[in-house]
């Protein structure tokens, strides 16, 4: 299994957080599809302020560029993205151009740990 993590910010605007907040209660299910297709077998995003936090988990076979890169040929999920990204998410400062969900280092995972010491 392969885990990722990604960080983004949300608009600083307390409506579009909340907004933000009630299309994810109601995830589109062709997005929950694609994901399901692409191997991913878990999906989490975490709130504090107006930072997200990504996490996602996948089979080892997993590659992040072809999957973002198939998803974004879905009609679907393309207007989900174009919707998020232009009413409620901002990259991050010091962002490259067109960056948008920044990856994160892993610097630490209990099961990798548990498995290495075995």
């Amino acid at each position: 299994m392969k885990c990722f993590g990604y960080t983004l910010n949300l608009k600083d605007d307390a409506a579009a957080i909340q907004a933000y907040k009630e299309y994810h209660r109601q995830v589109w299910p062709e997005i929950e599809q694609m994901e399901k297709r692409h191997g991913v077998t878990g999906l989490c995003i975490f709130l504090e302020g107006r930072r997200l936090f990504l996490y996602l988990e996948a089979g080892d076979d997993y590659d992040p560029m072809a999957a973002a890169e198939e998803y974004m040929r879905d009609v679907k999920c393309a207007e989900w993205e174009e919707l998020m990204r232009s009413k409620f998410q901002e990259p991050l400062p010091g962002s490259s151009p067109g960056e948008w969900w920044r990856p994160m280092e892993s610097i630490y995972n209990l099961d990798a740990r548990s498995l290495q010491t075995k």
